[in-house]
């Protein structure tokens, strides 16, 4: 396995819980009634796999490497931007799920930035995912991609995350508003 290969697969199981968020916010907007414990971990899966292990690694490792060959930098800090900006959605999300759990009217807005995190994941890793082929075949060496692979996989407690997630991610598939 190699870092990039490593990105893809959190990719893999980024796109199915873009499909979820998805379908949360179509069902939200349905009436379906979602419980809350389901909401609530739709954003634990968002802070906890995407932003803080996925967005890390490429953050703190994928791009400055890539960025030291003083290539590819504009798309990077794109990147950079459109993380931020999934990171404001985020918080908007959790804000109105909180207020929706305290008792006032907020299914609409926990369902419209739902929706708005399902579009913007989907557009984003789009353009990751060309990156990294560009990245792959272009910069990277094999031996660059090996140290970054071997880095991620050492914390022992950010690998047994990750499959945590991946459960989280299993359990609200599985969910009678997810299918179809």
């Amino acid at each position: 396995m190699s870092a990039t290969n490593q990105l893809r697969a959190d990719h893999d199981q980024v796109r199915r819980l873009e499909k979820i968020v998805l379908k949360c916010s179509k069902e939200l907007y349905k009436g379906t009634k979602i419980p809350f414990s389901d909401l609530t971990k739709i954003t634990i899966v968002i802070s906890e796999f995407i932003d803080s292990i996925h967005h890390s690694r490429e953050e703190d490792s994928y791009f400055p490497c890539v960025a030291s060959y003083d290539t590819l930098k504009e798309e990077i800090r794109k990147f950079m931007i459109e993380h931020e900006f999934g990171r404001n959605i985020a918080r908007q999300i959790s804000h109105h799920l909180k207020r929706w759990k305290d008792g006032e009217d907020a299914q609409e807005p926990v369902s419209r930035y739902l929706r708005t995190y399902a579009i913007f994941l989907n557009d984003h890793l789009n353009k990751e995912n060309k990156f990294f082929d560009d990245a792959e075949a272009n910069v990277l060496s094999k031996e660059e991609e090996i140290e970054m692979y071997e880095q991620y996989r050492s914390v022992f407690a950010i690998v047994k995350k990750v499959d945590e997630m991946i459960v989280e991610i299993d359990y609200l598939e599985n969910q009678p508003w997810a299918k179809n």
